[in-house]
């Protein structure tokens, strides 16, 4: 337990970023999950779910919840895989 008045406050502090940057990385795996749901369903709208999914992993990549380089593989491997399901639709 912090002794120091600005310790017990940075504690208080650092308990609400871990329960926000938690809320927001759970966003991301609902966003994630979903579009790679919709993908394998072969869901019309499954275009527009990467998308937000996109948007909302460079949102958390910019305040700092994840790192650059994690939001832009995950951002990559949506797409791919996006990509490659609309190659075999049109074969």
């Amino acid at each position: 337990m912090p002794n120091l008045k600005s310790a017990k406050k940075e504690l208080r502090k650092s308990k609400k970023r871990a329960t926000h940057n938690a809320a927001i990385r759970q966003e991301i795996k609902k966003m994630v999950k979903g579009s790679n749901r919709a993908i394998s369903a072969k869901n019309p709208q499954a275009h527009d779910l990467v998308k937000q999914a996109a948007k909302t992993l460079d949102k958390a990549a910019k305040k700092g919840v994840i790192k650059k380089n994690t939001a832009s593989r995950k951002k990559s491997r949506l797409q791919k895989k996006l990509n490659t399901t609309k190659k075999v639709a049109k074969k």
